[in-house]
């Protein structure tokens, strides 16, 4: 593979992660030095939220992007404030990880690993990774990384959920975001690298099959 770029560098895992975890913080440290008033947590937490799609904005992101997250947010507060339970603002994190699982692994089942399509879009190359077999068996063997991960995290987050322990889900939020993406990103990287034959171009450049002879 010929390309300089890591996963982490093509997908900012790392960054992304990390802006996620600040929300789910604010709530906790809201809630808690309040006297666990869920209002004060989620006041914090989707002022915490404003403030990163602010910044991101402001940093050139695509404004669907940041609103479809800053949304995320103020649904899991109103959530806890509607349900009077202050775990239930990790409801919809429960739940998305859980859906998220299942279609990673149905992409790969299918063989449309999603891995692929992300890095796919993000080099814009639509689909023509497809075409090449040695592209498409790697995306599909480094995509049951990403299944672990959501896997992982709901093994975690339901026990705790189910105990209504929030500052524990508050903290697996954060242990669970950040260090957990950026090894995810580190052992797929690694998946493709190993599992790419030599000599192949990289991910910038799928080589299509030599069209059979008449």
């Amino acid at each position: 593979m010929t390309q300089p770029e890591s996963l982490s560098t093509l997908l900012n895992g790392r960054r992304a992660a990390l802006d996620a975890t600040l929300p789910a913080a604010g709530f906790v440290i809201g809630w808690l030095a309040a006297g666990q008033s869920i209002w004060a947590g989620a006041g914090v937490a989707v002022a915490s939220a404003l403030g990163v799609s602010i910044y991101r904005l402001r940093r050139g992101e695509k404004p669907r992007a940041v609103l479809i997250g800053l949304l995320g947010v103020c649904v899991a507060a109103l959530i806890a404030l509607r349900t009077g339970r202050a775990e239930d603002f990790f409801l919809i994190q429960l739940f998305s990880n859980a859906a998220s699982a299942l279609a990673w692994a149905v992409s790969i089942v299918i063989r449309w690993p999603l891995l692929g399509l992300v890095v796919g879009g993000v080099l814009g190359q639509r689909t023509r990774w497809r075409r090449d077999p040695a592209l498409l068996r790697s995306y599909s063997r480094a995509s049951w990384v990403w299944v672990l991960q959501y896997v992982v995290r709901v093994a975690v987050f339901l026990p705790l959920y189910a105990a209504g322990q929030v500052f524990a889900l508050g903290v697996a939020r954060v242990a669970l975001t950040w260090p957990l993406v950026a090894a995810c990103l580190a052992v797929s990287w690694w998946v493709i690298r190993r599992t790419l034959p030599e000599g192949h171009p990289g991910l910038r450049h799928p080589v299509a099959p030599e069209p059979a002879a008449n």
